[in-house]
């Protein structure tokens, strides 16, 4: 007489899996008595452990959430906010450095745009961002940046996830992994930006090697209209008790097909997807709707692409959202290789008084103390003039080639060091001359102000314990508060 009850799934088994019950699954059951919960994890002994539940950092950090300006294609510091009297007195001679660029450069050329000192700290800011200037009390200027190519794909990556050439976790993955979502109804790490994807597209905001459950969810805010905000937002067909019936009962089947597969992590991730899609409906609804807003603060952010979607930042973090992206656009709308005093003038119009109002609205909310609000690109652009070069800049001679050696940035709120400028480039901001900040070492600055050491956040993956910064990077103490 058979004593084994009848279980259907026993019929049909894969090769893999007939072998690990046949041979070596014995040896996994001696090895897994003798090392317990070490090999088979705490959340297979002690159950399902939510991996967005909120978590606390290694020791009390002063930012609590990252809100990331990006301005996608480089834009140039020695016109925003690294003021360079030379270049006027060298305007149309040649440097007196030996300049490595991309492309051969020609003589300097002087910023077309007047510089001026703000606030107690007299910190200097060009025209083009007078408004986000009244602020410069508040913000960290760092005119010392560097990175390691001149190439938008290398540098963009390095910038987001700390390594130019393999897939590594972004920093707002990190974020989300170490902090966990304060909110469980929308995701704890979005990356918006309008016109589709930039270059190096969904890699600039990937999990990685990380759990996809800690992955940056793509908005394209180009539009107003929630539904294509967020396809597949609203469900027109069923009820949210149909759907909910519907979700467990694909839930019991993943979760089945994922214990006979040693918890498959795209699985978990695919999981996890689905249970936020489905939470999502009601709280993203209203998170994303800026008609919510009075009228009063949306006339002081604007009516840009740029505008709305920096609101949209302020009303998700404010709703537990962990970490946000804003991207100034697809492609690289500051790569000014040509027309530099026609398109940063637009590009700065389109987001100025915006960021401005994003500080103001968070000071009066309370929230700016524990929001750390980062601007800047990948890299800057060059003190000199670009030369024409064949399909480049059609012959034009006013615009900058890219420029990793030095650049500026800027950090504000969360336990950084406000109306201070950290560093300098050389005579006519061309490198970093002064306390220079790697990429690197900006990662474990932001890292510590959330209360992480960058060297013990970690992750085992392929037999190495992984972290933003590799082995690299030091945290830059006087930008600290």
């Amino acid at each position: 007489m058979n004593n084994h009850a009848f279980n259907p799934e026993h019929l049909a088994l894969t090769r893999r899996q007939f072998l690990n019950r046949c041979g070596m699954g014995m040896g996994a059951l001696g090895l897994g008595a003798m090392m317990g919960n070490a090999l088979t994890g705490s959340a297979m002994a002690d159950g399902f452990i939510n991996p967005t539940a909120p978590k606390a950092p290694q020791f009390p950090g002063k930012a609590k959430r990252v809100i990331h300006l990006f301005m996608n294609g480089g834009p140039s510091h020695v016109d925003t906010f690294d003021p360079k009297p030379s270049l006027d007195k060298f305007h149309g001679k040649a440097i007196p450095l030996e300049l490595k660029t991309e492309r051969k450069t020609g003589a300097a050329y002087r910023s077309p745009f007047k510089f001026q000192k703000y606030g107690q700290s007299g910190i200097e800011v060009s025209e083009l961002f007078k408004h986000t200037a009244q602020h410069v009390d508040d913000m960290c200027v760092i005119r010392s940046m560097y990175a390691n190519v001149p190439n938008h794909e290398p540098s963009l990556l390095l910038m987001n996830c700390g390594e130019a050439r393999l897939p590594r976790p972004s920093l707002g993955s990190w974020v989300n992994y170490g902090l966990g979502s304060v909110n469980q109804n929308l995701p704890g790490f979005i990356a918006m930006c309008p016109g589709g994807y930039p270059i190096q597209e969904s890699q600039n905001w990937q999990s990685a090697f990380l759990p996809g459950v800690y992955q940056g969810t793509y908005i394209n805010t180009e539009h107003r209209d929630i539904e294509k905000l967020i396809e597949n937002i609203r469900n027109n067909y069923s009820s949210t008790k149909v759907q909910r019936g519907q979700l467990d009962l694909l839930q019991k089947l993943n979760v089945k097909h994922k214990e006979a597969r040693q918890n498959d992590g795209q699985l978990e991730a695919r999981i996890q997807s689905f249970e936020l899609a489905y939470r999502m409906q009601m709280e993203a609804t209203d998170a994303f709707d800026v008609s919510k807003e009075p009228e009063s603060v949306r006339a002081a952010y604007g009516d840009s692409v740029q505008a709305r979607q920096i609101l949209i930042a302020r009303r998700l973090i404010e709703r537990g959202v962990r970490f946000v992206q804003l991207w100034h656009g697809a492609g690289q709308p500051w790569d000014s290789h040509d027309d530099i005093e026609v398109q940063h003038k637009k590009l700065a119009g389109q987001c100025d008084q915006a960021i401005a109002a994003l500080l103001s609205d968070l000071k009066q909310r309370g929230l700016f103390d524990e929001t750390l609000v980062i601007w800047g690109g990948e890299f800057g652009r060059t003190p000199t003039v670009e030369l024409p070069t064949p399909g480049s800049n059609a012959g034009k001679i006013n615009g900058r080639d890219h420029n990793h050696h030095g650049f500026s940035m800027w950090m504000a709120g969360g336990g950084v060091k406000g109306g201070y400028v950290h560093g300098a480039t050389d005579e006519f901001g061309f490198a970093a001359a002064e306390n220079k900040v790697h990429v690197h070492d900006l990662h474990a600055t932001i890292m510590q102000l959330l209360g992480f050491d960058h060297e013990k956040l970690t992750f085992r993956y392929a037999g190495r314990d992984f972290r933003l910064t590799d082995v690299h990077g030091h945290v830059v103490k006087e930008m600290i508060a």
